[in-house]
């Protein structure tokens, strides 16, 4: 029934979605074979966005203590990062501050295709502009990685 719904899109909806549509994105996700997060971070600082997305990965058990796990998380996040800042990677050096959702989804890239292994998809929403309120934009970014 929803076969159309893959690794990113579900990152995508439960980024931009309700906590009503969470609960309802976490059972369809896991009848697929997926296993989900959200959180939200906020900083001046692009590491304390990269490590909140990491350890949320961890401590969930998303993914594992192990280097090719460790490498597929953080360039996912990379990518999804290098989306919300236009291609820009920098936050404080440059006077911008981020407040962002984020959501992580590992399972197989299309629903029911386990030969393939493992992926990770990692989405951001939220608002980046100058640290004053008032002056941000929303921004969205997804990236998705082979673990």
């Amino acid at each position: 029934m929803y076969e159309s719904i893959k690794l990113g899109k579900l990152a995508l909806l439960l980024v931009l979605g309700s906590e009503e549509d969470k609960k309802r994105l976490e059972k369809i996700g896991s009848e697929l074979g997926y296993r989900l997060y959200k959180g939200k971070v906020g900083s001046m600082d692009s590491t304390k966005i990269f490590a909140a997305v990491e350890t949320a990965a961890k401590k969930e058990g998303l993914v594992k203590d192990i280097y090719r796990e460790e490498h597929a998380i953080y360039h996912s996040v990379l990518e999804a990062y290098n989306a919300i800042c236009r291609g820009q990677l920098g936050l404080g050096n440059v006077l911008r501050s981020a407040g962002l959702v984020f959501s992580i989804v590992r399972g197989p890239r299309i629903p029911g295709d386990h030969e393939d292994g493992d992926w990770v998809a990692v989405a951001l929403y939220g608002y980046m502009g100058a640290p004053i309120k008032g002056f941000e934009h929303e921004v969205i970014g997804l990236g998705i990685n082979p673990v």
